[in-house]
């Protein structure tokens, strides 16, 4: 797609997506719009969507195909995904769409008690496919679910 980035395979979103356990009017913090295929299909499972595209072309691009297909993200913004949103949160779920070397900590923070982020996390040859469950505040559960390969979460938005 744009901007030199790729889209996941239709099976690795299906399966970020059951790891998300999503229910009808889950809000949900998506990092990495990416064209659009991941929102819409959250949208399709009727979750509020709220999601950050970094990329300049693509963030410009996936909001036009919004408009042509008639998907309404609740929010959509060009931004920095490590930030998230937290004029927005807390969060019923948060799936980040690109392989982050650390966990961005501040995205747990927007997740409510109960809440869980699907990431994929590790250096850019190899990450593995991860699921926290927010516990309490600060206790969380971690679960693995294998080896992927996305493309790198930068933290800037100078694309």
């Amino acid at each position: 797609i744009l901007a030199k980035q790729t889209i996941s395979h239709p099976s690795t979103v299906a399966e970020q997506t059951a790891l998300l356990e999503i229910k009808e009017k889950d809000k949900v913090l998506e990092i990495g719009t990416g064209c659009g295929y991941q929102t819409a299909v959250l949208i399709a499972l009727n979750a509020w969507v709220y999601t950050i595209e970094r990329q300049k072309d693509l963030h410009d691009f996936s909001h036009r195909k919004f408009r042509e297909l008639h998907l309404r993200p609740k929010f959509q913004s060009f931004g920095d995904g490590f930030l998230g949103l937290p004029t927005f949160a807390p969060f019923d779920k948060i799936l980040v769409t690109c392989g982050a070397e650390v966990l961005p900590t501040e995205l747990l923070h927007q997740l409510k008690v109960g809440g869980k982020m699907v990431i994929p996390l590790g250096k850019t040859d190899e990450q593995i496919l991860m699921r926290f469950t927010k516990k309490s505040e600060r206790e969380f559960e971690r679960e693995e679910f294998g080896a992927y390969k996305f493309v790198p979460m930068l933290n800037n938005t100078n694309h």
